[in-house]
């Protein structure tokens, strides 16, 4: 029991880190969050170089400090390419910050419709 309610502590306190706010109802989990500038500047060099993109969410994942990010995007744009080619596009575009980074998580795909 003592170690659930350690896990929930040390899960809210990064959550807190991240400027994310968790809602938790007997339906389950849902996440509001407010972006970080880091979060924001690689968003908008994404829409920029992937306009036709269907869905796209920058998180820092480094706890607020920039160091690391996690993104998914979804764009036609990655329609007929491999994997690791939809990835390339992604570090291409963000060439520059990618140099202050530590790590960088990247899912991307083509919308289902």
């Amino acid at each position: 029991m003592f170690a659930c309610k350690r896990s929930l502590v040390v899960s809210a306190l990064r959550v807190l880190r991240s400027s994310q706010v968790v809602i938790v109802s007997g339906h389950g989990q849902r996440c509001m969050s407010t972006q970080t500038d880091g979060e924001a500047r690689i968003a908008n060099i994404l829409k920029e170089k992937f306009p036709l993109a269907a869905s796209l969410k920058v998180v820092d994942i480094s706890g607020g400090c920039g160091a690391m990010y996690e993104i998914h995007i979804e764009s036609n744009e990655f329609k007929g390419k491999r994997t690791i080619q939809q990835h390339q596009l992604v570090n291409q575009a963000l060439k520059e910050e990618i140099q202050g980074m530590h790590g960088l998580r990247i899912f991307t795909d083509v919308p289902k419709h």
